[in-house]
């Protein structure tokens, strides 16, 4: 009887992959033929109007079609490889920083060397997607290439690489634009060059991939087993990255960032059935051309008349995130920081002492940066008359910097405190882009809503964004890896929703991306008072909770039993640093890293009393975003950077070197 059920399982299991090969196939075919007679007709003569549709059809549908299946094929053969070589179930450019890495390096060639891109493209792409993906695999060394290392890992790295680009956008107002447009993966085309360029480079990889196929069987293997047959380990799992950065950055180079389609396809070719290398290596390109042929229909087909209704690459991003919340229960991995690598740290005997030196030296960097300047003649301490002249313009600028410094460190405390997760922040939880998608709701919806609006959505949008992390993780007890992977996965969605309207290229676009430089250039007398009106209501009550900041991180199960309600705590605590992250992140933009750097700064210096960690935290985020805001109009004076993107640039590389840290 056993042997007629495993006879009957092993013949219906290959006619599943079948099964979804032919849906996939026949929802391809009918979804083009709905695009090819929904789509709206030239107004013109019956003869003249017939030789353009022509047109339409063979120098762009045509063309455009085909490369959606090209650029999806290789995406998903390149997100195939990746998690083989990595062992690991949510690697893809997007993740590992690959994609970033190369639209830095084009943004950096189209900035400085227009000529020469036309020419180079592909290796200014793959050099900069090969840089990116270097450093997360430094990172991740150590630790085995742990999964969770390497996501963390890509997530910085993506960060920083976005910082720079938008810095370097908004230094080429005329570029702007075009390049987020082409950031967002358009796979518009007017000729067949762009399909001529990337099907050999398919092909290279499709035959290099199936050479490959006995090493990608045995890295299947424990590296001792993989040795003991004769695997080159260190050469192979080298040159199966070099093949997957290639085509992810050929793609990249060619119809812009497509995202977390190479992590799409490989987990729904698992789905259609695939288990075996092969039978990955096979399905998961086909999946990968129907996931984006699909999308790309669907945007055609949605969008009002020739116009798409986003670009494809932001709507397939959207995959990301609830992709990302799927997979989480598959990944296993150790936190890069723990809560025990922090409780090693000294403690201050005086810390009330040590907060008045803070106070202190705060109050030198506020006159400071107040005061001192450079002028066209050098250097100078603005005095007297010229003191006066200069204070509306920068006293609302340092008032609003220092106010939303103080606010993100305050929530991050908040975060790391209600998770028990040292590396928790309104940045790496994917609060702060939370807000950014509220923002973008509210600008869809109204136009241009006015300010108070513009906050309470941002609040709501975060709010939510953290209660998801919470919801998701809370069932793992918020385990370190599974709520820093809810982060990612929510700060994915949310930047596919921001990215979507910023491809647009009207006046919105300019809203979110002035929000995304967090530039504090037209703070006014609005902006610092409100910085400073929300900073007192908000933060005051959380000196007051000290107990529930005190219990919280021992664990839902020790906290209530020493009485405390969990949820409630929890949902009042999420909601003060969902307001505060929300107003903060208006200011300053969500990129700053500040709510991740200040309390932990304040627990290096020695504090670990919750109300001590949160006064030193909100005076160091003051301080850390005042000296940034300072840097950012000294350091290529007369032009500015904006502080956000400054501050992210600062806190970037600390980031880097706690992940560096042993546990």
């Amino acid at each position: 009887m056993s042997g007629t059920a495993d006879a009957f399982i092993h013949l219906r299991r290959p006619s599943m992959p079948v099964f979804y090969a032919a849906a996939f196939g026949a929802a391809c075919v009918i979804a083009f033929i709905l695009l090819l007679a929904l789509r709206p007709h030239i107004p013109a003569d019956p003869a003249t109007a017939e030789m353009l549709d022509r047109i339409l059809l063979w120098n762009s549908l045509a063309p455009r079609a085909v490369i959606a299946l090209v650029a999806g094929a290789a995406l998903g053969l390149a997100g195939a490889l990746l998690q083989r070589v990595l062992r690991n179930p949510i690697a893809d450019a997007s993740t590992l920083g690959i994609a970033s890495g190369a639209e830095l390096a084009l943004t950096l060639g189209l900035t400085f060397s227009p000529v020469l891109m036309g020419a180079s493209r592909e290796v200014v792409a793959f050099a900069g997607g090969f840089a990116a993906v270097a450093i997360v695999l430094a990172l991740s060394w150590r630790r085995g290439l742990d999964p969770v290392t390497v996501a963390i890992s890509g997530m910085i790295v993506s960060l920083i690489a976005a910082s720079l680009s938008v810095t370097l956008v908004l230094s080429r107002g005329e570029y702007a634009m075009s390049i987020h447009i082409w950031g967002a993966g358009a796979l518009s085309q007017q000729d067949w060059s762009g399909v001529l360029s990337l099907s050999p480079r398919l092909l290279i990889g499709a035959i290099a991939a199936l050479l490959l196929m006995r090493p990608l069987n045995m890295l299947a293997l424990d590296d001792s087993s993989a040795r003991s047959l004769g695997v080159a380990l260190q050469a192979t799992r080298f040159g199966i990255l070099l093949l997957a950065v290639w085509l992810s950055a050929s793609v990249t180079a060619t119809v812009g960032i497509i995202g977390f389609l190479g992590l799409a396809a490989p987990a729904a070719a698992r789905l259609c059935g695939a288990r075996t290398t092969g039978e990955i290596m096979f399905t998961a390109p086909l999946t990968g051309a129907a996931l984006l042929f699909l999308a790309d229909c669907l945007t055609q087909i949605l969008g009002p008349g020739f116009s798409d209704l986003a670009p494809t690459g932001a709507a397939t991003a959207l995959l990301g995130g609830p992709l990302l919340l799927a997979l989480l229960p598959r990944v296993h991995g150790f936190s890069p920081v723990t809560a025990a690598s922090e409780a090693i740290l000294r403690q201050i005997r005086k810390p009330a002492t040590v907060l008045i030196l803070l106070a202190i030296l705060f109050a030198f960097a506020f006159i400071a940066t107040l005061v001192i300047g450079p002028t066209d003649h050098g250097w100078s301490a603005a005095t007297g008359p010229l003191f006066f002249d200069l204070l509306p313009f920068r006293l609302p600028r340092i008032l609003a910097a220092g106010g939303a410094g103080a606010m993100l460190a305050a929530s991050g405390f908040i975060m790391q405190r209600v998770t028990g997760n040292p590396i928790a922040s309104p940045e790496v939880l994917g609060v702060s882009t939370g807000g950014g998608a509220g923002l973008t709701v509210a600008l869809f919806l109204f136009g241009f809503p006015s300010p108070p609006v513009m906050l309470a959505s941002m609040a709501l949008g975060a709010l939510a964004a953290f209660m998801v992390v919470i919801a998701v993780s809370g069932r793992a007890g918020l385990v370190a890896e599974r709520l820093l992977l809810a982060g990612i996965a929510i700060t994915a969605f949310s930047m596919a929703i921001i990215s979507m309207v910023l491809a647009q290229g009207d006046m919105r676009s300019f809203v979110l991306l002035t929000w995304i430089s967090g530039s504090t250039n037209r703070a006014g007398n609005f902006e610092a008072l409100t910085a400073m009106i929300a900073l007192v209501v908000l933060a005051a009550p959380v000196f007051g909770m000290g107990r529930w900041l005190s219990i919280l991180p021992l664990g839902a199960t020790v906290s209530k039993s020493l009485g405390l309600g969990v949820a409630a705590s929890r949902l009042l605590l999420a909601t003060i640093a969902a307001l505060m992250t929300a107003i903060a992140s208006f200011l300053v933009g969500p990129l700053s890293l500040t709510g991740l750097i200040a309390p932990h700064l304040a627990r290096l210096i020695g504090f670990q009393q919750p109300r001590h960690q949160l006064a030193a935290a909100m005076l160091i985020g003051a301080g850390v975003l005042m000296a940034a805001d300072w840097l950012s109009r000294v350091i290529i004076y007369p032009y500015q950077v904006p502080v956000g993107l400054f501050a992210a640039l600062i806190g970037g590389p600390y980031l880097l070197w706690l992940l560096g840290r042993k546990a």
